[in-house]
């Protein structure tokens, strides 16, 4: 029974590893809960639910398509006197990574990103985007280190709504341990080039892989400080998520 579990251990281990870096040769189903305290006079909470799935595509001996999918669904309570409380579908952003075949701890990838005005009214941008992306990252004895940016321009938008200019960038590094805990800490930070405001959401998370019903499933729960937002957006939330993992 011993090596069996070891093998298992071993094999988790190796999926924590690669759901660890963002395009990995692997398909997998994140669902992210968020939560966001405190926006407004009223401390109103936030709450938004991140689909982002994860599809890898061979191309040819040498290259891989990963093709990574954010569509967000939120919820914001009434931040202060006369504003309702709204929630709605946001819109979708999706990243194109073409990527050499790994041949080492060291993995990159570059392609377009786009933004889909998929959002219901009050959480859209109204206007089409695209851009540039690229993530490159270094793996060895458990750890991650990498960074992970794009920039938006908006194109073709409703009359009279800001444009999109933003850039986005996400430096993370995290350990994984041989039984497949993870520790993870990374920022996502957004720099608005229309309003000049700037978002520095910290993360702080850990994570394991468990099997359930024969499926790999890794649990993520983690804490977040907004070291940098605009005037009443909120100070400090929560994150949860379940990665639905499916091996070659």
């Amino acid at each position: 029974m011993a090596p069996a579990i070891a093998v298992a251990q071993d094999n988790d281990a190796d999926l924590a590893a690669q759901a660890a870096n963002p395009i990995a040769n692997l398909i997998s189903l994140p669902l992210q809960f968020n939560w966001d305290c405190c926006f407004g006079p009223k401390d109103g909470d936030r709450f938004y639910l991140n689909v982002q799935p994860v599809v890898p595509i061979t191309l040819n001996d040498d290259w891989n398509l990963i093709v990574r999918t954010i569509l967000p669904l939120q919820s914001l309570q009434s931040p202060m006197a006369g504003v309702p409380t709204m929630s709605g579908l946001g819109d979708t952003t999706q990243s194109f990574f073409f990527s050499p075949k790994a041949t080492g701890g060291f993995t990159w990838g570059v392609g377009p990103v786009f933004l889909w005005p998929t959002g219901s009214n009050g959480w859209s941008s109204r206007q089409w985007g695209a851009g540039p992306t690229g993530v490159a990252l270094y793996q060895s004895h458990g750890w991650t280190v990498g960074v992970l940016a794009n920039h938006v321009w908006g194109y073709a938008g409703a009359n009279g709504v800001p444009e999109v200019n933003a850039t986005y960038l996400q430096p993370f590094v995290g350990y994984t341990f041989p039984d497949s805990t993870g520790i993870f800490l990374n920022t996502e930070t957004t720099y608005d080039w229309t309003n000049e405001t700037w978002n520095v959401p910290i993360n702080l998370m850990v994570s394991h892989i468990y099997t359930v019903f024969h499926q790999k499933v890794q649990f993520q729960v983690g804490a977040r400080y907004w070291a940098e937002t605009p005037t009443g957006d909120p100070d400090w939330g929560g994150r949860f998520s379940m990665t639905f993992l499916f091996p070659k």
